[in-house]
């Protein structure tokens, strides 16, 4: 792979990230308002970690075996819908809500993980779309898989620091609006929870619809 080559991915990397806050956007922002940033890097790592299973399924040409398994996608596209859903809902309706990041801190690591690995996962697609991509700045004539390694670890790089800027970006805000109650901050919360389900829901009705 050239150096022109690798600029072009870098660039077309640029305008699709580019875009309005996607659902593990909205989750990372969610939890960094209620956990702040550092825990929040778990989440991080959940969506990161579920990327890297989605490239190793493109990578081994599972593609077209994914994308015929029509049962498995509606399954995991719905049940991330739900999972974001449930929280939401859950922050929402809470009864008791910690007094902002530092007392809300305590959520455990692997449930912030979880909720990371879950929300990335819930894009079947993702298999597909990355089946997609790594082909077009492949150069045939070299070494396929140090190609890829760089792609996807590219690719894992520009949406870590993605997901770390909308985090740090909501603590920012958090700071400035420092009297909002523990329980308003939970119905903040679970609202983008919600809107992270809805724009999930909308993208699999869209493409059912297809």
């Amino acid at each position: 792979m050239s150096i022109e080559t690798y600029l072009i991915y870098l660039g077309v990397l640029a305008a699709f990230f580019v875009t309005p806050p996607d659902t593990s956007q909205l989750l990372i922002i969610s939890n960094s308002l209620r956990h702040g940033l550092r825990r929040s890097t778990a989440t991080i790592a959940g969506d990161l970690s579920a990327n890297v299973l989605q490239m190793t399924a493109a990578a081994f040409g599972l593609t077209a075996i994914f994308a015929a398994s029509a049962d498995a996608i509606w399954v995991i596209k719905w049940g991330g819908v739900a999972y974001l859903a449930w929280i939401g809902l859950q922050l929402i309706f809470a009864k008791k809500a910690a007094d902002g990041p530092a007392a809300a801190g305590q959520a455990r690591l692997p449930v912030l993980f979880r909720q990371g690995f879950l929300t990335s996962s819930a894009n079947p697609y993702a298999v597909v779309f990355f089946g997609a991509l790594f082909p077009q700045f492949i150069d045939p004539s070299h070494a396929v898989l140090p190609q890829l390694l760089v792609l996807g670890a590219t690719y894992l790089v520009v949406d870590g620091l993605i997901l770390l800027l909308w985090g740090w970006m909501a603590t920012r805000t958090l700071r400035r609006i420092k009297g909002l109650s523990g329980r308003w901050m939970n119905r903040v919360s679970g609202a983008l929870m919600i809107a992270a389900a809805a724009l999930l829901a909308g993208r699999d009705l869209a493409a059912e619809a297809r």
